[in-house]
């Protein structure tokens, strides 16, 4: 892409290089061997590994890697939408495009930065897709990787627009787990959610936590900002830290649905488990000039976590 390597010297620990298809992506490093790839084909992190090099993110040996189309795994970028809508592109088109790499971003707050690897990406709206989505925007995503491992994504949308629009949004994370069965979510009881086996209808969540038994397609309404999955068997919890994200889509497609998916193995959904920060119920509004912010910052602890310890009223970011 002509990018001088005068534009990596301030990320030491990032790297340019090509994935599958050729296209470009970026590799970020810690000091201590964690890493993340990130492909300018829909800003979509690829892959999550910690400082041991296990990977943490799942992707399925199924999926179908040739361009156009996304991956199924990492965390796809899901905007204008979040699942089908009207005649655009299932999770919108955002994830389906080439970004390019952002070498003058507007500044971000200091802690944003520093100890920090990371690479800022940038998507203007185009022809193409002015014809299924007519309105202006410039969306910029920035992934960081801090010292100690953790990913953190920083999503901007500002509407360049001449009219008000509207959107909808989720990073549709793909977490690594050893067995669904031993899963469990805290930080969402009490809810109230939307289920989308049920027609979404709106019902309350009655467990001290959520567990897994068969399939779930739900979205969690007015959610903390901190979140828990836990790995028994792994001895390890994942932490969703979020801002600017009321929602939390959960999903896992178990037997029969996974059996239907043509890019998806019969046995995968055992292994892997969707916990979306998103805005889907009240989409985002924003008139001309306005920005939106979402941000969304994955940490593994081990499985001591206990809820108090962590306080789920905290954003913590």
């Amino acid at each position: 892409m002509g990018h001088s390597a005068a534009v990596w010297d301030f990320r030491a620990a990032t790297e340019l290089t090509k994935d599958w298809n050729g296209i470009d992506q970026v590799v970020l490093r810690t000091p201590l061997g964690a890493s993340a790839r990130v492909s300018l084909h829909g800003a979509q992190v690829t892959s999550w590994r910690n400082e041991r090099g296990e990977e943490l993110l799942f992707t399925s040996c199924k999926t179908n890697l040739k361009a156009p189309k996304s991956i199924r795994g990492g965390i796809p970028i899901c905007f204008p939408q979040f699942g089908n809508c009207g005649t655009q592109e299932r999770h919108g088109f955002a994830r389906n495009r080439i970004w390019t790499i952002d070498e003058n971003p507007p500044p971000l707050p200091p802690n944003d930065s520093r100890g920090k690897s990371f690479v800022d990406l940038l998507l203007k709206s185009s022809e193409e897709d002015m014809k299924c989505w007519p309105h202006s925007f410039e969306f910029r995503i920035r992934v960081s990787l801090t010292t100690n491992g953790d990913l953190s994504l920083i999503s901007r949308v500002r509407n360049i627009n001449g009219k008000p629009f509207s959107f909808s949004f989720a990073y549709h994370t793909y977490l690594l787990v050893s067995d669904i069965s031993e899963i469990r979510i805290e930080g969402l009881e009490t809810l109230d959610y939307l289920d989308n086996l049920s027609k979404k209808e709106r019902f309350t969540e009655q467990g001290d936590a959520i567990t897994f038994e068969s399939e779930v397609d739900r979205l969690y309404l007015s959610s903390p900002n901190i979140i828990a999955v836990i790995d028994h068997e792994r001895k390890r919890t994942f932490i969703i830290r979020k801002e600017g994200l009321p929602d939390v889509a959960v999903w896992n497609p178990w037997e029969k649905k996974s059996k239907a998916m043509v890019d998806f193995g019969d046995e995968e959904y055992k292994h892997m488990l969707c916990v979306d920060g998103a805005v889907i119920e009240k989409p985002v509004n924003l008139k001309p000039g306005e920005e939106w912010t979402g941000r969304i910052q994955l940490s593994v602890v081990g499985s001591s976590f206990c809820s108090e310890r962590f306080g789920f009223d905290r954003v913590g970011i």
